[in-house]
């Protein structure tokens, strides 16, 4: 079964290099699969533990996305995800 689950991207710079390594870090730690894909577009997804495809994405501040995970650990992982993107991956002002 596939879990989902929307996040938005609030850190104001996007998804550069640092955020795209943070999730495929965690995604790396799970044995499930990880896809991700700007919501409400077309099938344009790609594989969050693949930080290349991720950063084509070009997710800026603003973005919703739709994490979807298979396998053992998704729902620990999409969890873990979505506190990760509401900390806004560390570089929120007056983030700690």
């Amino acid at each position: 079964m596939t879990n989902c689950r929307n996040v938005t991207v609030v850190n104001e710079a996007g998804l550069h290099a640092r955020p795209c390594h943070a999730i495929v870090s965690m995604a790396m730690s799970h044995a499930c699969s990880l896809r991700i894909r700007p919501a409400g577009e077309g099938t344009r997804e790609v594989n969050g533990k693949s930080i290349l495809e991720l950063m084509t994405l070009e997710a800026r501040q603003g973005t919703e996305l739709e994490l979807s995970a298979n396998g053992g650990g998704a729902e620990e992982l999409l969890s873990g995800l979505a506190e990760l993107f509401a900390s806004g991956f560390g570089e929120r002002e007056g983030a700690s």
